[in-house]
């Protein structure tokens, strides 16, 4: 007979092993932490997390002794994955998330507090994105500005690529964190994201509730790393082949970046996505960015309203930013021009049909000669947020009447007795200075053409007029600003007068050769 005591001391430790074990895969998705922004309304916020297999998950969400709401779902077999959409929720906090997993007799309870509910913002990109507050110009003044931020909360994701898409993140270089000077400037090209950061301040100025940004970035890195599968396919984008490019020097493995930084993030509730990426595409599959960036956009939107269960927007808004400007040779002159000229899918501006509830901010005029980390990185990222800002206001809040973007031509009208090409802008232009060589006319006789400058002539509120004397033969395109270093730093020709942005670079073709013929370009 054995001693009672004996057993005790044999079943004790199976019945602690067996407890431990079922709490050991129940877990938050990585990104879910104390500190964090969740999307407020009319979005609902999406929980979720791994589990055992079965179990149930009771999700609650407090504010003091308080209880808000609970939902309750279970743990699905295949995926060992657990999912709650929370009732959209008023912009405020702080609230606490608490997940309970219940397994016959046996529960476990996971915490995050200092929850708030605002708007939640995912910032991608190369190296430009990448770079951190301390990079910038006035970096010991904006990284001492941060006492009245604390309701702007930063998360950076780890640089890790993967094969196949991930469920959730690897690893994280920053938790979900209120922003300080060490965290908001840790080191070069590290985190935080400076235009992230900036953009969020300048969203919070407006809007005066939480923010939740969210950096994902890696340098030197083509816009086929950050894609699809599927939507590399639907462009026609070659198999992975070499890349011998001086702009690439990141990854570039055909959605490496996609699988591990971004696809794991799908199930989150976006506001939206801000954007920065394209120099190392000026040498790269240039050809195709005109159809790359569109699909990256359409599979993002289409993968986080999936993810999320419908609370992120189909077509959410998507910020970019137009590329600025480099002194390197080892890009040909029409690289930066046709990227830029691309990454509106050739229209010039957006929103425009191919790219829908999207917005743009122009850099071209914000070069940086002296920029210690190359000319390719300057260090005005306050214009660049500031810019991409209004872009958010008017599309992604509604804003009327709010300014935000630069002139462009409605019209080119070619009065060829006169020599001259007339443009009638849609909105009021100033120009700041006459240049002789911005815009450039494609002359052609003998079956040839080249480029040649158009001297800026005579200009009103909003009209100018080009010399076309230059050209012997036929005019039958026009653009402007279509070099790697249009201008000086914030010294572009044409700007709108209230708003002080950059009239963008663009082409247009002149095919009706009669006198006062008339070719549209911006709508």
């Amino acid at each position: 007979m054995v001693a009672p005591g004996l057993v005790l001391g044999l079943v004790l430790p199976l019945i602690l092993w067996a407890d431990r074990s079922a709490g050991i895969g129940f877990r938050f998705a990585s990104y879910i932490n104390n500190d964090m922004v969740l999307q407020k309304e009319p979005a609902g916020a999406v929980i979720w997390g791994f589990g055992t297999p079965g179990a149930a998950v009771t999700v609650t969400l407090r504010q003091g002794q308080e209880t808000i709401m609970k939902k309750v779902t279970s743990v699905k077999a295949h995926s060992d994955t657990w999912m709650v959409v929370l009732d959209p929720m008023k912009a405020g906090g702080p609230f606490e998330v608490m997940a309970q997993q219940t397994l016959e007799k046996m529960n476990f309870t996971l915490r995050v507090h200092d929850v708030l509910f605002g708007d939640v913002w995912l910032c991608s990109g190369q190296s430009n994105m990448q770079m951190t507050v301390l990079q910038i110009f006035n970096a010991t003044r904006e990284l001492s500005n941060t006492a009245a931020y604390q309701s702007v909360r930063i998360l950076s994701v780890s640089p890790i690529q993967a094969e196949q898409e991930l469920e959730d993140l690897v690893a994280v270089d920053l938790q979900w964190s209120k922003p300080t000077s060490e965290n908001l400037g840790h080191g070069y090209f590290k985190y935080m994201s400076a235009v992230c950061w900036l953009f969020g301040r300048h969203l919070y100025d407006t809007l005066q509730y939480p923010i939740g940004l969210i950096a994902s970035s890696w340098g030197g890195t083509p816009i086929e790393a950050w894609s699809s599968g599927r939507s590399l396919k639907a462009c026609g984008v070659p198999k992975q082949g070499s890349v011998p490019y001086n702009s690439v020097t990141g990854p570039s493995k055909h959605s490496v970046l996609w699988n591990a930084m971004i696809h794991p993030l799908r199930n989150m509730t976006l506001k939206g996505v801000v954007w920065y990426q394209g120099e190392s595409n000026v040498n790269y599959n240039t050809d195709l960015y005109n159809c790359t960036f569109p699909a990256l956009i359409e599979d993002w939107r289409e993968t986080f309203h999936r993810g999320s269960q419908g609370q992120t927007e189909r077509f959410f808004p998507f910020g970019f930013v137009q590329l600025s400007s480099d002194l390197s040779k080892k890009s040909s002159d029409d690289g930066f021009p046709q990227i830029r000229w691309h990454q509106t899918a050739d229209f010039g501006y957006v929103p425009n049909p191919k790219m829908p509830n999207t917005f743009m901010a122009v850099a071209m005029d914000l070069c940086d000669r002296d920029s210690p980390f190359g000319s390719i990185h300057p260090r005005d990222k306050q214009t660049v947020a500031y810019r991409l800002h209004l872009g958010a206001r008017a599309l992604a809040y509604g804003e009327k009447n709010l300014t935000f973007e630069g002139p462009l031509p409605e019209t080119v009208e070619l009065l060829a007795h006169e020599g001259l090409l007339n443009l009638t802008y849609y909105q009021q232009i100033q120009v700041q200075k006459r240049d002789n060589k911005i815009f450039e006319i494609s002359c052609c006789s003998d079956h040839r053409c080249k480029w040649l400058p158009a001297s800026m002539n005579t200009f009103s509120t909003q009209s100018l007029t080009l010399a076309t004397d230059s050209c012997h033969g036929t005019v039958v395109a026009l653009r402007y600003a279509w070099t790697t270093w249009p201008c000086e730093y914030k010294q572009c020709p044409l700007y709108h007068p209230s708003s002080a942005l950059p009239a963008p670079p663009f082409i247009a073709f002149i095919t009706d050769q009669g006198s006062g013929h008339q070719s549209n370009v911006a709508k």
